[in-house]
């Protein structure tokens, strides 16, 4: 094994490491592993493992590296310790959903290994790995096994056999891979409901493909052309390709056709690749529809590529810079924030909908952060909505189970008072808020209103984004499915029996109040005729209509 480091520069040389690594050389593998898990994103996300139109790991994974890098892409540190804590640093702000929270904690145990150091060896190296094992277990105050923990444990403890047998960082690297790789293989055997819904771990998977993003970089491997990777046409989130728009990518292409005969799927990925970047192929009834970013010049070339492939039923195509900017000046949705005094408690809600938003507004909400299902919001953005209000007391409403640990971390770097209530819905969201007392005792309020989350069953309504069969429940993608406090209770095609029956899996009848939140996908017409039916079946109930405006569920639901 070659007991040097080759680092490809930009004039055709090689910066070679004799068995160390600086900080420099730390820079340039961080930003393969960031550009070859935006290769590998949409893989990441497909391994959802409810058929929800939610898989939004590998998103949260790529944001969180590309805020790491952001916070190193412009430094000329040489010591491998400080740049390491960096890297930490940018993750930890950057840091969203459950995913990047972990794997910040993963870079701050990494860079705590490191500490000062002025390079890395291959023992400073196994030392880092294990740091990073024991910081993200202790980050996590129930560790679950067959996620991204147990990957982080398992390439520890193997870099730690390897080193028995060399000191070659190379060496190491290609055993955290493959150490990596088969863990990763192994999380549905020590995590049942992966085993049901057929995936292996996201976020374990996201972990394997940023270690590997950094051996294909020293062997020379392409970072930008990843395996063919089909997902179903329910299921493709185009609006989040706007999250990451580099410089080139001018024109967004969308293509749905019918292809002529079988489509070689590695070859179409292959020509794509030639064309463009963020490409994304779903499938459904025999359809395909093809999504690629493009410079100007190449903007057709998609299209005539294609149309060799089969008939082309659709095309659509928008100027990114033009779409960029329309939603960096899109006027917000007037929302009356309810002021605060120094030493009152403070409230912030995070919201997936602007009518949902206006709610929490009206009920003493001082700040509104925007998210919720495919759009976490970072620790940075949590930590900004409270950080100049005019008081240390501090509340905040994750209002979804995948926020709540980026919200701990922005409670973790403010010297003010915070407190997380551990609600994982808006309507536990909600039920928190209405036994807020600005004036009361903090400890006091923030032990009521955590205690308030169990008074509410949380229903949600939206499409399935593929086949599995997860709880005994049988499940067809496009169907209408329905979960119950998280849970996939039923599924059905058609939305009024999805909407009633999750009711009746609530136990409906022995409650007082249904409130619906109606999202952006429903038309009124079909709210009004689910909520006559509604209140035809439950004629003693109150039952409370909103718009919630949230995106992808067509109903949210609250049963008290």
């Amino acid at each position: 094994m070659n007991s040097e480091l080759q680092f490809p520069t930009g004039d055709g040389r090689a910066l070679a490491i004799n068995e160390k690594l600086d900080g420099q050389g730390l820079k340039e593998l961080l930003e393969a592993s960031l550009t070859w898990l935006r290769t590998n994103q949409q893989l990441v996300n497909a391994l959802n493992v409810f058929p929800v139109p939610d898989g939004d790991t590998g998103t949260n994974m790529l944001l969180t590296m590309q805020a790491a890098y952001n916070e190193i892409s412009k430094s000329g540190e040489i010591n491998v310790g400080k740049m390491a804590h960096s890297v930490a640093q940018g993750a930890l702000m950057g840091a969203r959903g459950n995913s990047g929270v972990i794997l910040s904690q993963i870079w701050r145990g990494f860079a705590r290994g490191l500490d000062s150091l002025e390079t890395m060896d291959a023992p400073a190296f196994v030392r880092a790995l294990a740091e990073a094992r024991n910081t993200a277990y202790k980050g996590v105050v129930r560790p679950v096994e067959g996620t991204i923990l147990t990957v982080t444990k398992d390439i520890a403890t193997a870099a730690e056999t390897k080193l028995n047998e060399t000191t070659d960082l190379m060496a190491l690297l290609e055993t955290v891979v493959q150490e990596a790789d088969e863990s990763v293989k192994r999380t549905p055997d020590l995590l049942p409901i992966l085993k049901q819904a057929g995936v292996v771990d996201s976020g374990g998977k996201g972990l394997h493909i940023i270690w590997e993003g950094m051996l294909r970089y020293l062997k020379g491997q392409s970072l930008e052309t990843a395996g063919a990777v089909v997902q179903p046409l329910a299921s493709m989130q185009l609006e989040e390709t706007m999250e990451s728009v580099e410089p080139g990518q001018d024109y967004e292409v969308v293509v749905d056709f019918r292809p002529s005969a079988p489509l070689d799927l590695e070859k179409f990925y292959s020509g794509l690749s030639e064309i463009g970047t963020s490409i994304q192929v779903g499938e459904g009834d025999g359809m395909y529809r093809m999504h690629i970013h493009v410079p100007t010049e190449k903007r057709y070339e998609p299209i005539d590529y294609t149309m060799k492939l089969g008939t082309i039923t659709k095309v659509a195509m928008e100027n990114l810079l033009a779409q960029m900017e329309t939603l960096q000046t899109k006027p917000e949705s007037k929302v009356n924030l309810a002021p605060v005094e120094p030493g009152q408690i403070a409230v912030i809600a995070v919201s997936p909908g602007a009518g949902i938003s206006r709610i929490f507004a009206s009920l003493g909400v001082c700040g509104i952060v925007e998210g919720g299902q495919t759009m976490n919001p970072s620790t940075e953005e949590i930590l900004k909505s409270f950080e100049n209000l005019p008081t240390d007391k501090i509340v905040i409403l994750p209002n979804n189970k995948n926020i709540v640990l980026a919200a701990q971390s922005a409670a973790s770097v403010t010297v003010k008072k915070v407190a997380v209530i551990p609600c994982k819905s808006v309507p536990q969201g909600l039920s928190a808020i209405l036994r807020l007392d600005p004036n009361g005792d903090f400890e006091h309020v923030v032990k009521d209103m955590t205690s308030a989350i169990a008074d509410v069953e949380t229903g949600e309504v939206t499409q399935a984004t593929r086949n599995v069969e997860i709880n005994g429940v049988d499940v067809h993608e496009g169907q209408v499915i329905a979960l119950l406090n998280g849970t996939l209770v039923l599924s059905t095609d058609n939305l009024d029996d999805a909407c009633l029956g999750l009711l009746e899996k609530a136990g409906t009848k022995e409650r007082e109040r249904i409130t619906l939140f109606y999202g952006q996908t429903i038309s009124k017409t079909d709210v009004n005729r689910i909520v006559d039916k509604i209140r035809e079946k439950y004629p003693s109930h109150e039952i409370e209509l909103h718009d919630g405006g949230q995106p992808h569920y067509q109903f949210i639901l609250s049963i008290e």
